[in-house]
């Protein structure tokens, strides 16, 4: 058997050693063939030097290093690219996964499982709004795709080397990752894990980031947005059509004129409204269409093993 385990780091100088030697411990229990590959996303601290300087003391160490932050979704890309293993394990850097689950996870696999989820018991680390705004997301997209991500399930998984095949075979440049992992199919199992305080450093990702995170991720597998400003553009058009007929019969039968502008006005501001959020989401849409059509590297790599 030939493992691969891939771990994005961004930011992530102070938490590799800890990370490194226990992930080692833990594939010392397993036999045959390991690889780690580590990808620094374009950090801006010395994450790169400090994998270089623990590298000599792990030789299944392989360093990529981006040439920029491209972000996870394209290291993690990266890292599937380059994997060699019948199984690939993704984790995080920071310790919030903890390796041993690794161990149970090949388990499940050896079992049948071509994809194995590693999801949350807790989310004790994160704040409210971050906990509220992943569950309105998870069931958000259940509710508009045709895909189920199993709510606490994040990047931490085992894949079977024909997902990830299955995976780099599709084009798009636009990835959210969690999406294409469970659009491509296959078996999959399901292991629990308890997560961590992050060991170190400050996490990079910021309520903004997770905004235009579950942003692609929405977009990227429905169109349901798309066809919900055509429903309400027929309701508004309906209920207008309705307004101005009970106006002229009004004014007919009872002569009675109604005073137009202020309620012209609230109409005008109202669909103007409507009419810049429709735009807002059609845009998305073409900004998508529009970074395909570039045909640009999901990544540069600047350095690497």
């Amino acid at each position: 058997m030939h493992l691969s385990v891939i771990l994005p780091c961004y930011r992530e100088a102070t938490n590799l050693p800890g990370m490194l030697a226990r992930l080692q411990k833990v594939l010392e229990q397993i036999d045959g063939d390991k690889e780690i590959i580590a990808v620094d996303d374009g950090s801006p601290d010395n994450t790169y030097d400090v994998l270089k300087s623990l590298q000599p003391r792990y030789k299944d160490l392989h360093i990529v290093r981006f040439a920029r932050n491209f972000g996870k979704e394209a290291a993690l890309t990266c890292g599937l690219n380059r994997a060699k293993g019948d199984a690939v394990v993704m984790l995080d850097a920071d310790l919030q996964h903890p390796p041993e689950t690794i161990l149970e996870m090949l388990e499940k696999w050896k079992a049948g499982d071509k994809m194995v989820y590693a999801l949350r018991r807790n989310r004790d680390g994160d704040g409210i709004l971050r906990r509220l705004w992943t569950k309105a997301f998870y069931r958000l997209f259940k509710t508009i795709s045709e895909l189920e991500l199993p709510e606490g399930a994040g990047d931490f998984r085992l894949l079977d080397k024909q997902v990830v095949a299955a995976i780099n075979s599709l084009p798009e440049k636009n990835r959210f990752m969690k999406g294409l992992m469970t659009w491509v199919g296959f078996k999959s199992g399901f292991v629990h894990f308890d997560a961590a305080e992050r060991a170190g450093g400050v996490s990079s990702w910021s309520f903004k980031n997770l905004f235009m995170l579950a942003i692609n991720g929405l977009t990227a597998f429905s169109n349901v947005p798309l066809r919900v400003w055509s429903l309400f553009g027929f309701l508004i058009s309906t209920i207008a059509t309705v307004y101005a007929c009970y106006l002229v019969v009004r004014t007919w039968i009872y002569g009675v004129d109604m005073p137009g502008f202020p309620s012209l006005m609230c109409g005008i501001l109202f669909m103007g409204g409507i009419q810049l959020i429709s735009l807002g989401v059609i845009g998305e849409y073409i900004g998508r269409i529009f970074t395909e059509v570039k045909g640009r590297p999901i990544y540069i790599v600047a350095e690497g093993d």
